[in-house]
């Protein structure tokens, strides 16, 4: 008597996009995972030779995106497991095992590529601490997805038993503290805001004192306040305090020297406060380091040296006319 076999269940369309948003979900995760734990490399064992963009921009950026994507991906890994209890051939989806093995083909070869990179720098005398520890972040990420993928793919259907539950809590709980992390680094959000007002603070007082030297080579003295630095023709106006809205302090110490004043919120990048140690972020200028600063009030003392900012003398600059020139006429 020939025995009946049933035929696996036909993918949905509900089926094929939950499962591409759970596969997109765990990539995305997995690579914003293998970056935070880059960050953490490159804010402990810091390369001087090396420039990259800020560490922390870096961990902002990934946090926010597994902040999101990462309860995605739960969420979806609990439904399937929720519908498999149900019915147990939804398992057997084509789309779900080519998924799975797809998965399983990467992170291998994730896990091939970083061992033949770590013994290419070995016998080069390349490795360091920390190019070690970030081979280390990739091989423990790309493993653990192929463990568990592996895992889900050869276990029987039915519940999840104790033990593998604890574990699944256990990698969860290992993520979140990586995440937690990261917050601990950046600061909580006001921080961030306190920080951004005392860059655009900085970034006023650097455009006042191009435009006092800009004052001083065109009229061969420096102005007796900001308010002579007003232009109606070029536009330009005095910045202030982006966020008590006043004016920030200008003294005139001398024929040559000026000092410029504002009240600070933190103490400041700490990426320029460790230039000196940390690699400079990526986009920032070296000429940043004199602008350092505390809590509190502080002032920037500026002396121009005539041999290096020189006056402009009249006569180099060709006058722009008043009205405009007659129009050309060609004789006949």
């Amino acid at each position: 008597m020939d025995t009946i076999t049933s035929s696996p269940l036909k993918a949905t369309p509900r089926d094929v996009f939950l499962h591409l948003l759970s596969i997109g979900t765990l990539y995305a995760s997995a690579v914003c995972l293998i970056a935070l734990l880059f960050q953490y490399v490159n804010y402990f064992f810091p390369d001087p030779l090396q420039y990259y963009e800020s560490v922390f921009q870096v961990l902002r950026r990934t946090i926010a995106t597994v902040i999101v994507v990462f309860p995605v991906y739960v969420a979806t890994a609990w439904y399937f497991q929720k519908e498999s209890l149900k019915d147990p051939g939804r398992r057997d989806i084509k789309i779900r095992k080519w998924f799975v093995y797809l998965t399983l083909f990467i992170s291998a070869v994730t896990v091939i590529v970083d061992l033949v990179i770590l013994v290419h720098r070995f016998l080069g005398g390349e490795l360091t601490p920390r190019f070690g520890l970030k081979i280390l972040a990739v091989l423990l990420v790309a493993t653990g997805l192929f463990w568990y993928y592996l895992w889900d793919l050869k276990r029987p259907v039915g519940a999840l038993t104790k033990g593998m539950k604890t574990i699944l809590r256990g990698m969860i709980m290992v993520i979140g503290a990586v995440i937690v992390g990261g917050f601990f680094l950046v600061g909580s959000p006001q921080k961030q805001r306190l920080i951004r007002f005392d860059t655009q603070r900085v970034s006023d007082l650097q455009t006042i004192q191009n435009e006092v030297i800009t004052y001083w080579q065109q009229k061969g003295s420096l102005p007796q306040t900001l308010e002579e630095l007003n232009n109606d023709i070029s536009g330009y106006r005095t910045p202030l305090d982006p966020e008590t809205n006043v004016a920030y302090e200008y003294h005139l110490k001398d024929t040559l020297t000026f000092e410029l004043c504002a009240t600070f919120k933190t103490t400041g990048d700490e990426e320029d406060a460790r230039r000196s140690t940390k690699p400079m972020p990526y986009g920032s200028t070296p000429q940043n380091w004199n602008w350092a600063h505390g809590i509190g009030r502080a002032c920037f003392t500026r002396t121009i040296d005539p041999e290096i900012y020189r006056i402009k003398q009249e006569g180099f600059i060709r006058p722009v006319p008043l009205t405009s020139p007659p129009p050309l006429t060609i004789p006949d």
